[in-house]
C-alpha cells in the first residue's frame, strides 16, 4: 500500500526539459573556454603637472571624484586624491559639497 505516485505525461516531460537545458549550459561553458577578464580600473592617478590631463580638466563645468574617475578610467578613491592633490596644487577650487563628496570647479 503507498508507493510513490507515477509521474504525468507533462511531469516527464519537463524533467526531460530541464536535463536537456542543463545539458546545453555545460556545453556552452566547455566551448567558452576561459572566461573574459575584467580590466581593474588604474590605481595610479594621472600625472597632475600633464598639461592635456589639466585641459581636459578645465574642458569639465563640474569635477567630481565620479566623473574625474570615468574621464580617466581610475578608482573613485584614487580620483579623490587626486582632486585633493590638484587642490592643494592651486588648480582647481572647491565650491560645495560635503563629508562625503565634495564638489570643485576649476580655475
Amino acid at each position: 500500500m503507498g508507493g510513490k505516485k507515477k509521474l504525468s505525461l507533462k511531469q516527464i516531460e519537463r524533467q526531460q526539459g530541464k536535463k536537456d537545458e542543463e545539458e546545453k549550459k555545460e556545453k556552452k561553458k566547455e566551448k567558452a573556454g576561459a572566461p573574459r577578464e575584467k580590466r581593474p580600473s588604474g590605481i595610479m592617478p594621472p600625472d597632475a603637472k600633464n598639461e592635456k590631463t589639466i585641459g581636459e580638466l578645465k574642458k569639465m563645468h563640474v569635477l567630481t571624484p565620479y566623473a574625474v574617475a570615468s574621464r580617466f578610467n581610475i578608482r573613485i578613491s584614487t580620483a579623490k586624491d587626486f582632486l585633493d592633490q590638484l587642490e592643494q596644487s592651486g588648480v582647481i577650487r572647491r565650491v560645495g559639497g560635503n563629508h562625503s563628496i565634495k564638489i570643485y570647479q576649476a580655475d
